[in-house]
């Protein structure tokens, strides 16, 4: 097999959408001798800043010298993103291993009961960081928690970042539904650290807590001992995604000790692309990345562009799922733009640019509002453009980093993240 074959293996397992269960993910873990009994975790779990968070604890476990694992999605390039150790991209021939050792084990799986994408791709991250020996896991959440394949393992500390209305038609309608499936993460003992502050949310979390008999910390906005000039990140909303870290990393510190300066050092050299990513271009065009694809995430970039760029003419490129509360999304960024291109996402779950733009015009009628037909097209028109941002789906960002030549691995892997899910009615009807 090779590489491609393997990634082809993997697309074509869309077909099986995205189950909410741990039946097939604890099945195919038993198959292959239960990997994540060999493993510690921290999983980490919210609506918005997992993978940021997920970034922090990696960076401050590997300055301690640790040999770190790293779980998240989506990517924005390239596949190998997903599963990483020590920040090293898991290599092509690894994947191409796995695909191998976990194609065989589908014939023990009747039609109905197919594996799909997310719980392979789960499994294949557990027996590549068993095998790589690593000292630690971070783990991300794909969707939820309570019903997440990630969910098969008992971590040393559930992490949830905070409650916010993403995917609803899967989560629930309320943010305390939404918070009850982030809190099925949490295990009886296991200490939980959260940022969460919205009232209906908060009790959620603190009721679960409270039964599974988990030690509960709150990270509260007003906390914020973290100063941007320690964090590589830019971001008011990364002082609190840091002092979550920390404070996990402390809450563990027994368990996995961490020296302060380490603590430091990983902050300081976190990398996380695509969130708030500021680029240079040898033109002196500076291009602003953000994967602000719900409605809190395009409040935390509207706020940052007036924090860190408040004197600058922007020029916004945005492109949103139409899954999304894109109506929201527009009128909360398209009042910072001087000019606004709306464009197609490159995903069959694409918002139409033309919608986009008319939202746009409604919400900021004094901005020239163009529909271009691609990224492409509407980088072509900006070139003159000084300062642009590219935001409203991560799926744009990852190709707006392949376009400027700035990923650092081959692309045309990011149809791997499309993906259909399970009704919400469905997902709140299985027992907890």
């Amino acid at each position: 097999m090779t590489y491609a074959e393997a990634i082809q293996f993997l697309y074509d397992l869309r077909l099986f959408g995205a189950k909410f269960g741990l039946e097939n993910t604890l099945k195919l873990a038993t198959l292959t001798g239960n990997p994540q009994n060999q493993l510690r975790f921290i999983h980490v779990a919210g609506t918005n800043g997992k993978g940021s968070t997920c970034a922090m604890l990696e960076s401050i476990y590997r300055a301690a010298g640790l040999r770190v694992g790293l779980f998240t999605s989506p990517h924005l390039v390239s596949f190998r993103e997903r599963i990483q150790v020590n920040r090293r991209l898991i290599p092509e021939t690894e994947v191409v291993r796995l695909v191998g050792k976990l194609r065989p084990l589908f014939e023990n799986f009747s039609p109905g009961h197919h594996p799909t994408f997310f719980e392979v791709v789960t499994l294949m991250a557990l027996n590549y960081f068993t095998g790589q020996k690593c000292d630690l896991v971070i783990w991300e959440t794909g969707l939820g928690g309570r019903l997440d394949a990630t969910n098969i393992v008992t971590p040393l500390a559930s992490v949830i970042t905070n409650i916010a209305f993403d995917h609803q038609q899967w989560l629930g309608e309320t943010l305390g539904k939404i918070a009850a499936e982030k809190a099925g993460i949490i295990k009886p003992g296991v200490p939980v650290i959260t940022a969460t502050d919205e009232p209906e949310a908060l009790t959620v979390i603190e009721r679960k807590a409270r039964e599974k008999d988990a030690p509960l910390t709150r990270i509260q906005n007003s906390e914020f001992r973290i100063q941007n000039s320690e964090l590589a990140l830019l971001g008011e909303h990364q002082k609190l995604n840091a002092e979550l870290a920390v404070a996990a990393v402390r809450v563990l510190q027994q368990q996995v000790p961490v020296a302060e300066n380490d603590i430091r050092a990983g902050l300081a050299g976190v990398n996380w692309p695509g969130r708030l990513q500021l680029v240079q271009r040898p033109g002196g065009q500076q291009i602003l990345l953000d994967g602000a694809h719900n409605v809190a995430g395009a409040r935390v970039l509207r706020d940052a562009l007036e924090k860190y760029f408040g004197g600058t003419k922007r020029t916004l490129i945005l492109g949103v799922l139409q899954d999304k509360d894109w109506r929201h999304i527009c009128e909360t960024l398209a009042p910072s733009a001087a000019r606004i291109l709306t464009v197609p996402v490159a995903s069959e779950r694409t918002a139409d640019a033309p919608e986009l733009a008319w939202a746009c015009r409604l919400a900021n009628p004094a901005a020239e509002v163009f529909a271009c037909d691609s990224l492409a097209t509407a980088l072509d028109k900006v070139a003159e453009n000084d300062f642009v941002v590219v935001a409203g789906s991560l799926y744009l960002v990852g190709e707006a980093l392949e376009r400027l030549n700035l990923s650092p691995v081959p692309g045309g892997e990011r149809g791997l993240n499309e993906w259909s899910g399970t009704p919400c009615a469905a997902v709140q009807s299985v027992p907890s």
